[in-house]
């Protein structure tokens, strides 16, 4: 069977977003272009790294670009977005592996997003997405570099809502406390 292509060249949005309750919680990318709306569900370390990366590529290219103000510094108020995901809820794919890239001509960036298959469920890992990226759904999306400071904004918006950490060990807090490594195993 042929991997279908979810393809966003132009998004009117491109957001992270949560289901569930804090320590319980499920991440989705969202892309939105017209009335077409792409789902993909994917791991919060996943979406912490991609806010990260974005950042750290668009500082990159900023600081060696011939036009740097076109590259804003920080999210622009006029893109910000705290809109909910939108429903329903229908995800493509779990995500597997990213990539990330900046088009120096064009001036956007390109993210990918390949399908975890049931192989690499099966191994424990995420495949090279080059080694069989024909056969793997994936979720493409070109974003304006204001596009993608707010995505990383919101990403980390959405990462750092979840539980507390714990004072005294840094780990995340669950609604009835943790057995806490720093206090020899007595709930906090």
């Amino acid at each position: 069977m042929a991997a279908q292509v979810f393809d966003h060249p132009n998004p009117d949005r491109f957001v992270v977003g949560t289901v569930g309750l804090p320590g319980e919680r499920t991440f989705f990318l969202q892309a939105r272009t017209d009335s077409r709306i792409t789902t993909v569900t994917l791991e919060k370390e996943q979406v912490e790294l991609l806010g990260e990366r974005m950042n750290e590529l668009l500082d990159m290219v900023r600081s060696k670009s011939t036009n740097p103000q076109s590259i804003p510094l920080a999210p622009l108020e006029s893109h910000v977005d705290n809109a909910g995901l939108s429903m329903p809820i229908e995800a493509e794919f779990r995500v597997g592996t990213m990539s990330l890239g900046w088009d120096t001509v064009a001036e956007h960036m390109l993210v990918e997003c390949f399908e975890l298959t049931q192989r690499d469920a099966e191994s424990g890992t995420s495949a090279d997405p080059e080694d069989d990226s024909e056969s793997r759904d994936r979720l493409r999306v070109i974003l304006t570099a204001a596009q993608a400071r707010e995505f990383a904004r919101r990403a980390d918006q959405v990462v750092n809502a979840g539980r507390e950490d714990c004072p005294f060990c840094s780990l995340p807090l669950d609604s009835g406390g943790h057995m806490c490594p720093r206090a020899n195993g007595i709930p906090r």
